[in-house]
């Protein structure tokens, strides 16, 4: 049949065993269900990707490129900018040779 104990004593026992263990489980997933929708509403709260960034060099140094939002071979230097200061930047600072702002800003040097 089953393995367990004949007698009460021990089956006793092994009940409080099991609900002590049924609440730990019941608390994890309490802790786990509110970390996952801690984790969605950072998900649905995240601010959208900006659309033109501002690289700068090392070290909090000049400006050295100017992005596309997204594109693929800005560095972690990199910080969200306007499109009226993307095209200013324009003026001092490369356009990412790979994402090609200038052609998306429409900006014509000169």
């Amino acid at each position: 049949m089953t393995d367990l104990p004949p007698d009460l004593p021990r089956l006793r026992t092994l009940e409080t065993w099991l609900e002590l263990s049924l609440a730990e489980v019941r608390q994890a997933i309490a802790w786990a269900e509110r970390r996952e929708q801690e984790q969605q509403r950072g998900r649905e709260e995240r601010p959208p990707p900006a659309d033109w960034l501002l690289e700068s060099g090392i070290g909090d140094g000049p400006a050295v490129y100017v992005h596309v939002g997204g594109c693929h071979m800005a560095g972690k230097r990199c910080r969200g900018v306007p499109r009226d200061v993307a095209l200013r930047a324009l003026a001092e600072v490369e356009a990412c040779p790979h994402c090609r702002p200038d052609a998306e800003l429409g900006y014509l040097e000169g």
